[in-house]
């Protein structure tokens, strides 16, 4: 996943590399799962501080009640409703926009250390 390797090659220890993938892999799902595509954008943040940025977008069916979508165990769906609350525990800093019948767009970023 290209999410770790530039993890790697940024400086995450291992372990952050799995969260930063298991975190990417979550939201890209439910891209594919609820918006049946979109992009996702990965770049590496190399400054006073060093971090991972990745930002996803899509043009899907948008969230209705954002609040309520990134409560854990919340899902329109057949799924255990982790997937936004998760990918946020996961991450340092997590923000979401959505507009009904526009589609979504999360920043998600880890930092190093």
């Amino acid at each position: 996943m290209a999410s770790r390797a530039l993890a790697g090659r940024v400086g995450f220890s291992g372990t952050d590399q799995v969260l930063i993938a298991t975190a990417v892999s979550e939201i890209a799902r439910n891209i594919v799962e609820y918006a049946r595509g979109g992009e996702v954008l990965i770049s590496a943040i190399e400054g006073r501080r060093k971090g991972l940025e990745i930002i996803f977008l899509d043009e899907g069916p948008g969230i209705a009640d954002v609040s309520r979508a990134m409560e854990t165990g919340f899902t329109t769906a057949r799924g255990l409703g982790m997937g936004l609350p998760g990918a946020r525990r996961l991450m340092d800093e997590f923000d979401i926009a959505s507009r009904v019948g526009r589609g979504t767009a999360i920043k998600m970023r880890k930092w190093v250390g």
